[in-house]
């Protein structure tokens, strides 16, 4: 089941962490921003990325255990 969340990543150190999260997710995890759209384990495709702004996390094969890992990362 596809699931996707609006997250913020905001620091160098924020953004190192969560390429280090996500890649132990198993699957197509993706990060869209506009008309981008690149692989969120990539961390030179995330630092394309306007981070200052939102960004979309989507993630294809979603298990709840996720929720506990990225819930730092959640926008309000």
């Amino acid at each position: 089941m596809k699931r996707e969340m609006i997250i913020s990543l905001h620091s160098i150190d924020g953004v190192k962490d969560f390429v280090n999260m996500v890649s132990k997710i198993d699957g197509d995890v993706t990060i869209s921003s506009g008309r981008y759209i690149i692989d969120a384990k990539s961390i030179m495709g995330i630092f394309s990325l306007d981070l200052s702004k939102t960004v979309t996390l989507e993630i294809e094969e979603w298990k709840d255990e996720y929720m506990e890992m990225l819930k730092q990362y959640i926008a309000v």
